[in-house]
């Protein structure tokens, strides 16, 4: 839980967002000394995004992410103590959440990640301050991140480039992008049809998703994978 006026008022233990800068920076300054290159997979918070946006500033080889969570989710989304929103990092406070937004909109978060993380139902059919950090987050990624599309909070280059063209680039894949040799992985996505998400029709055995009934805007008609169609959406229909 985020250290703030929400764990106060829940009478839960907090965790301050130092934690989280404190390590990073100390690995920055490991970066300086060894010039090795280094991501930080997960920043959550304004703190976080300063330290990132000096040590890219200094040339240091410095890439980052944020979690599709922490972009579209807050800490008072967790309400009465709903613990499929127990999350690692903690849900931070909205202007955390904003910060996030518009960093990944100019540029200075280079991915955006699922941080898909199944929990067995036990585990989370605990007290808030006993359950397992963690949700799944594979099969609504891109659906949560259209809201900030839609919310007019990011335009949809930038949005789509973290999570596609910008990690292969990273991970030194060829895939990523639509470019002649490169592998043929396609999703078409109607990015207007309206849908809610039911958790009984995910294919993950793990059910932990924090966006469980959430109402989305944007599904995945079909996806290809090398050229193969892979997944189609039975209500789809293709000519």
């Amino acid at each position: 839980m985020n250290s703030g006026e929400v764990a106060t008022r829940l009478g839960l233990p907090g965790v301050h967002k130092a934690a989280e800068t404190i390590l990073l920076e100390r690995d920055v300054r490991l970066v300086e000394i060894t010039g090795g290159r280094y991501h930080a997979a997960q920043v959550s918070c304004a703190e976080s995004l300063a330290v990132v946006r000096a040590a890219k500033g200094r040339g240091l080889p410095v890439t980052c992410g944020v979690s599709i969570n922490h972009l579209t989710l807050n800490e008072n989304d967790i309400g009465p103590y709903r613990t499929y929103f127990r999350l690692k990092p903690s849900l931070r406070a909205e202007e955390d959440r904003v910060a996030v937004v518009q960093a990944l909109a100019a540029g200075e978060i280079d991915v955006v990640v699922s941080s898909h993380d199944p929990q067995d139902a036990d585990t989370k059919r605990r007290p808030f301050a006993e359950a397992s950090d963690g949700a799944i987050g594979l099969e609504t990624l891109l659906a949560a991140a259209l809201r900030l599309y839609h919310n007019g909070e990011i335009g949809l280059p930038p949005l789509l480039r973290a999570m596609t063209a910008n990690p292969a680039k990273l991970l030194g894949l060829p895939s990523g992008r639509l470019k002649e040799g490169a592998p043929a992985d396609i999703i078409l996505v109607d990015l207007d049809q309206p849908w809610v998400v039911d958790k009984a029709e995910f294919r993950a055995r793990s059910k932990n998703s924090p966006f469980d009934e959430s109402r989305m805007q944007g599904r995945v008609l079909f996806t290809m994978v090398a050229g193969a169609v892979v997944y189609e959406y039975s209500g789809a229909g293709r000519d």
